[in-house]
C-alpha cells in the first residue's frame, strides 16, 4: 500500500513539473483535452438542463390525464394536417356524456374558445382579449394558481352562470397595471359587465407553457352558453375534452373506456375510422427521448475528435518525458524498483495531466453556464453526474494516453537506460 502511495505521488510531482518546466507545450498539449472535455460536457450539461426545464412543464400535463383532441400528438402534422381539419370539434354535449358513462374517471374538463373581445376598465382597455369557456373541473386539470387572494369560480357561480371571470397576467396588467389590485372590480366587456375574482399567476421562464392563459379570459361555461351565445349541442369553436383517469385505472384502460362512449356518441359504425384522438404525456416523452439522444450523441462525437487530438498530444509529453528521464528510470530500477512501479507511476503522470485539462474544461463550462443563466434568465447547470462523468472521461483518456509510453518505459533495460 505504501509503495502505491508513493508510485501516486512521485506521479503526481512529474506531472507538475511536466506542466511547470515546459507551459506551453504542455498549454498545447492539453488545450485538447480541454475543448473534449467543453464539448461533450458542455452540450450534456446544456440538454440536460434543456431537458429538466422541458420535462418540468410537461409534468403539469400529468402522467394520468388524456387529452382528446382532433389533432394527434404523435403524428407529422405535414401528413394529417388535413384529415385533422375534416374532424368535428368537440361539444359540450358530448363533454356531458363523457362525464355521466365514464366510470374509470374521476374528473372530467371541457374548454372552448370562445371569441376575442375588447375588454374596459375605466379609461384602460385591452384589444383582442381571448375567452376560453372552462368546466368546474378544468381548475385541478388545469393546474391554475393565483395572485393574492384570487380564486376559482364557486360551484354556484359556476351553475347561475354568474358573471364573474378569472384575468390572465398579461390581461390585468394592461388593465389595472401593477399598482391597482384588480379583485372585485368589473370590467367592461361588450357593453356588459363582468366582475373579476382572480388574476392568474404568471407562466414563468419555461419553454413549453401547455397552460399559458396570461393573455387570456377565462369564464365558466354556464355564464359562456348565455353571454356568448354557445350552443350545448352545437358546433363551435376550437374546444378539447380531458379526463383523469382514477388511481386504480390504468391509462389503457381508461383510453378503451372514452373510445366505445365517444364513438357511441358520434354513432361511428364498427368499420368507420375513429375521428378524434387520444394524447397521453408519454407520446411527448418519447418524441423528447429521440431528440434529447440525438443532441447527445452529436456531442459527444464532436467532443471525442476533440479528445483523440488531445489524447495523441499527451501521449506525445509522455514520450518525451519518458525520453527525457531514460537514466533516472534505469538508476529507479537497478535501485529495485519493479516494473509495474514504473508503469504506474508514467500512467498516473498521463492521468495527472488529463486531469488537469478536464478540470480547465469544467472550469470553463461552469463559467459558461453561470453567464448563460444570468443573462438569459434560463437555468443552465453542470451538475454532479455531469461534472463526475468529465472526470472520468479524463481518467479513461490519461490512461489510454500514457499505456504506450509507460509500457516502453517498464520494459526498459536498467543498463541501457543508465547509459543514455
Amino acid at each position: 500500500m505504501r509503495q502505491i502511495i508513493r508510485v501516486l505521488l512521485e506521479g503526481g510531482s512529474q506531472a507538475w513539473q511536466q506542466l511547470m518546466a515546459n507551459k506551453l507545450r504542455s498549454f498545447l498539449s492539453l488545450l485538447g483535452i480541454t475543448i473534449g472535455i467543453f464539448c461533450i460536457i458542455g452540450v450534456k450539461s446544456a440538454v440536460n438542463s434543456l431537458e429538466d426545464n422541458i420535462r418540468r412543464s410537461m409534468s403539469k400535463l400529468g402522467n394520468d390525464v388524456i387529452y382528446i383532441d382532433r389533432f394527434s400528438w404523435g403524428e407529422d402534422p405535414g401528413d394529417n394536417y388535413w384529415k385533422w381539419m375534416r374532424r368535428p370539434v368537440f361539444t359540450f354535449s358530448e363533454y356531458e356524456d363523457l362525464k355521466a358513462n365514464l366510470r374509470g374517471a374521476t374528473r372530467v374538463g371541457y374548454w372552448q374558445f370562445l371569441s376575442t373581445k375588447t375588454i374596459k376598465w375605466t379609461s384602460s382597455s385591452v384589444e383582442n382579449a381571448p375567452f376560453l369557456g372552462i368546466t368546474e373541473d378544468c381548475y385541478d386539470l388545469f393546474h391554475l394558481e393565483f395572485d393574492g387572494e384570487g380564486r376559482y369560480f364557486s360551484p354556484i357561480e359556476y351553475q347561475n352562470g354568474s358573471e364573474v371571470c378569472i384575468l390572465g397576467s398579461e390581461v390585468a396588467e394592461g388593465l389595472f397595471g401593477t399598482v391597482i389590485d384588480p379583485l372585485g372590480k368589473d370590467i367592461s366587456v361588450g357593453g356588459r359587465k363582468m366582475r373579476v375574482i382572480g388574476v392568474q399567476k404568471k407562466a414563468g421562464n419555461d419553454i413549453l407553457k401547455p397552460f399559458n392563459f396570461d393573455n387570456c379570459v377565462l369564464v365558466g361555461y354556464n355564464f359562456a352558453r348565455r353571454g356568448f351565445g354557445v350552443r350545448a349541442s352545437g358546433r363551435g369553436n376550437q374546444s378539447s375534452i380531458m379526463v383523469q383517469a382514477k388511481s386504480d385505472v390504468s391509462v389503457e384502460d381508461m383510453k378503451d373506456e372514452i373510445t366505445g362512449v365517444l364513438r357511441a356518441q358520434r354513432h361511428l359504425k364498427p368499420r368507420e375510422d375513429t375521428n378524434f384522438s387520444l394524447n397521453t404525456l408519454s407520446i411527448l416523452s418519447n418524441l423528447f427521448d429521440g431528440v434529447f439522444g440525438v443532441l447527445n450523441t452529436a456531442g459527444f462525437i464532436i467532443g471525442i475528435f476533440a479528445l483523440l487530438v488531445g489524447m495523441f498530444s499527451v501521449a506525445n509529453i509522455m514520450f518525451v518525458s519518458v525520453r527525457e528521464r531514460t537514466n533516472i528510470i534505469g538508476i529507479k530500477m537497478a535501485l529495485g524498483a519493479k516494473r509495474w512501479f514504473i508503469l504506474l507511476e508514467i500512467l498516473f503522470e498521463a492521468v495527472t495531466l488529463c486531469v488537469v485539462g478536464g478540470l480547465i474544461g469544467l472550469l470553463l463550462i461552469w463559467a459558461v453556464t453561470a453567464g448563460i443563466t444570468a443573462v438569459l434568465d434560463f437555468d443552465i447547470h453542470l451538475s454532479l453526474g455531469n461534472t463526475l462523468v468529465g472526470l472520468i472521461t479524463s481518467i479513461v483518456v490519461g490512461v489510454f494516453s500514457g499505456l504506450i509510453p509507460a509500457a516502453q518505459a517498464s520494459r526498459m533495460d536498467p543498463v541501457e537506460a543508465i547509459r543514455k
